[in-house]
């Protein structure tokens, strides 16, 4: 009798265990007890065929990141812009995304902290305002048309807090003094070139593509609006359920993303087939080589997150009323990528107390 009741309260006390696990992985509170699982069947993951999204385009394309991966089937889904790889993290239709700091915080805050994750950066600079030739000021874009990616997409973002810090506000409501509009980058190419839109705040290859192909004229490089001409532009951010249910399978997608980074900077000639090879398997069409020379020597592909300037961003989306808060902390666990960085002798990477390192 009393063996069976011990048999009992043992059984009782695993299936609690057992609960308590599951709960915690749900809730994103990450434990021992909460990562000891299988590797998942698949990834599913999204990118943007842009530049700045370099290490994605190369790292799926090469079959670098499927040979990280294993056994693990990965499964990728390409959007014109950020906000929709939200909308498509929230809906449970991908598990982790290469995208810019703008539909990422608001993935976090949105949110209240509990859906996503920066596990890892992935690109620092490599957008601008390309304007018509004739315009020289901010001052002359009033009454004109500008173009961005995405309504609240990162390259928005930043076109209306400069043009908020320039005297002409941008309300996303209208009534401004110019207007800002939604247009995916090919479109907003081709308006350019028709000469309906003024200008277009993009990321590379894009405004590489109004340059050299377009005839237009570099009016803001974002680089120089910030101190030391670095901030972040892409990161790679993971579903929190995800995360933690799957360590095994991020890591892994992490390692991937280090042997993709050293064969973009090993080589800049490289580089330039690599990314072109893979734009044209998703467009079906090459990029002139000068436009993607240009666009990846004005785009800094770095694994670093730069979490020193994410706060940065989150204050302009709240100046230019994208958003509501700029309550970040916990919004990265780097752990899994400073992890292989010591294996590898290199320094950690800093969250900027926003998170774990």
């Amino acid at each position: 009798m009393k063996n069976h009741f011990i048999k009992k309260l043992a059984g009782i006390i695993a299936a609690l265990i057992s609960i308590s696990a599951v709960v915690l992985i749900a809730t994103g509170t990450r434990t021992s007890a909460a990562v000891v699982v299988s590797d998942a069947k698949t990834l599913r993951l999204g990118y943007l065929p842009n530049v700045t999204s370099a290490l994605a385009l190369v790292g799926v394309n090469s079959g670098i990141f499927q040979k990280s991966l294993g056994k693990t089937e990965l499964k990728t889904i390409v959007f014109n812009a950020g906000p929709s790889a939200v909308e498509a993290l929230f809906a449970g239709s991908i598990d982790a995304a290469f995208l810019g700091p703008a539909p990422t915080i608001t993935a976090f805050t949105r949110s209240k902290g509990e859906a996503i994750r920066i596990v890892s950066g992935a690109a620092s600079g490599g957008a601008q305002l390309i304007v018509q030739s004739g315009i020289t000021s901010a001052a002359q874009l009033v009454g004109k048309e500008i173009a961005t990616p995405q309504l609240g997409g990162t390259q928005d973002v930043a076109l209306r807090y400069w043009l908020k810090k320039n005297g002409l506000p941008a309300p996303i409501t209208g009534g401004g003094k110019l207007n800002v509009i939604p247009e995916e980058n090919a479109t907003s190419l081709l308006l350019f070139q028709r000469k309906e839109i003024a200008g277009a705040w993009l990321p590379e290859p894009w405004a590489s593509r109004l340059v050299l192909t377009a005839g237009g004229k570099v009016l803001v490089n974002e680089r120089d609006l910030w101190p030391d001409g670095s901030f972040v532009t892409t990161n790679l951010i993971v579903s929190t359920s995800y995360l933690y249910a799957h360590p095994q399978t991020i890591t892994k997608l992490l390692r991937g993303e280090l042997l993709t980074l050293k064969v973009l900077t090993s080589d800049p000639a490289k580089a330039v087939v690599e990314v072109n090879r893979a734009l044209t398997t998703l467009t079906g069409k090459e990029l002139p080589e000068n436009v993607l020379t240009r666009a990846l020597q004005e785009t800094q592909i770095t694994i670093d997150p730069l979490a020193r300037t994410l706060r940065s961003e989150a204050l302009h989306s709240v100046a230019v009323g994208l958003s509501t808060s700029t309550k970040l902390s916990g919004i990265y666990d780097l752990s899994l990528l400073n992890t292989l960085l010591r294996k590898e002798g290199r320094p950690a990477l800093s969250a900027a107390g926003l998170g774990k390192e």
